[in-house]
């Protein structure tokens, strides 16, 4: 379930996890923003690896990462240009602790894990990824990836817009969640980490996940994004997890995200009326059983395999989903959808 949002001066900052379907919790998250303080920090990784352990891959790296850069942001506001090697020593050194582990239980190897590793100074957002775990930046209605894709999704996509690949087969070719880099104990291949920061813009929102929010299509996410409107990053983060959880997809991977917003464009979120709270929360529960009958009548409709994960990634089924979110929003709407 979604974790409360922390009011904090710099940044509005909310997570949310959930098991899915899986026995084994392989995502690890670690957020924080320091009252009084401009920094934000989201740490996560999406373990790999099964019966090799990647729970404990996914904590390893998250704990290294998220320690060192808690430990050394007191000074990020003196030294920012230090930021982007203080983000690579920390994947290092946790990659380190990766192959120390292995080496002391050869029963793990074969683990591993992703990361995405950031930090939002005052407008300044820096990050650092290996693998496939998004980090999405929400500006003017368009929902945009950040960060580098370390796996074969990217090839597999331009195939299909190349013309060598069918475009149903690219969507649900068996190879697209391969990994090109991972933090395994061993060289990375690939490192996502610039050297420039990214300009923040006060009403932008950041949501780092697993590649189990992803689920959702892009485009699902886009459309409840744009039929929220301005809230807080906890209600934000309760739609995206009910809206996952309302697929009731069987093959489901763990869901892990944090959304990140500057107090600057969530004051008015945080200042919502508290009268209104109370319907909000009534909102969602209808909201989510509506979801629910809405997708299971997409899976009678001809065509459809419920049990297709790609099927219910479908932009064109999921158009009718972000009609639910207009529960959530405050006024009149709000106050028509329970009556």
């Amino acid at each position: 379930m979604p974790m409360q949002s922390q009011a904090r001066t710099g940044f509005d900052i909310a997570s949310a996890v959930w098991l899915g379907k899986r026995e084994t919790q392989e995502d690890a998250l670690a957020i924080d923003a320091p009252l009084g303080s401009d920094i934000g920090l989201v740490v996560l990784a999406d373990g790999m690896g099964g019966h090799a352990a990647g729970d404990v891959a996914s904590t390893i790296v998250v704990t290294e990462v998220f320690a060192d850069l808690k430990l050394r942001s007191a000074g990020f506001a003196e030294s920012p240009e230090t930021l982007t090697d203080t983000l690579r020593n920390a994947a290092d050194a946790a990659n380190r602790c990766v192959a120390a582990h292995v080496a002391a239980n050869p029963g793990t190897e074969g683990m591993g894990a992703t990361l995405v590793a950031l930090v939002a100074q005052g407008n300044a957002l820096h990050w650092i990824s290996v693998g496939d775990s998004p980090l999405f930046l929400w500006r003017d209605g368009k929902l945009t990836q950040l960060n580098e894709d370390h796996s074969l999704a990217p090839q597999i996509d331009y195939m299909v817009e190349s013309g060598q690949m069918d475009a149903e087969v690219g969507a649900t070719h068996p190879d697209r969640n391969c990994l090109t880099s991972v933090l395994m104990g061993r060289e990375v291949d690939r490192t996502d980490c610039p050297d420039t920061a990214f300009a923040l813009r006060p009403d932008d929102i950041i949501v780092v996940a697993s590649d189990g929010l992803q689920f959702l299509s892009n485009d699902a996410i886009s459309a409840l994004l744009a039929e929220l409107g301005p809230m807080s990053s906890a209600d934000i983060a309760s739609v995206l997890l009910e809206a996952v959880q309302a697929l009731a997809d069987p093959h489901q991977d763990n869901v892990s995200f944090a959304v990140l917003q500057s107090r600057a464009g969530a004051v008015r979120r945080a200042h919502a009326p508290r009268r209104r709270l109370g319907r909000r929360k009534a909102a969602r529960g209808k909201a989510g059983q509506e979801a629910k009958g809405l997708l299971a009548t997409m899976a009678e409709s001809p065509g459809t395999a419920a049990d297709a994960p790609a099927a219910m990634k479908s932009t064109t089924r999921w158009s009718g989903l972000t009609a639910l979110t207009r529960r959530l929003r405050s006024g009149d709407n709000t106050r028509e959808a329970l009556e």
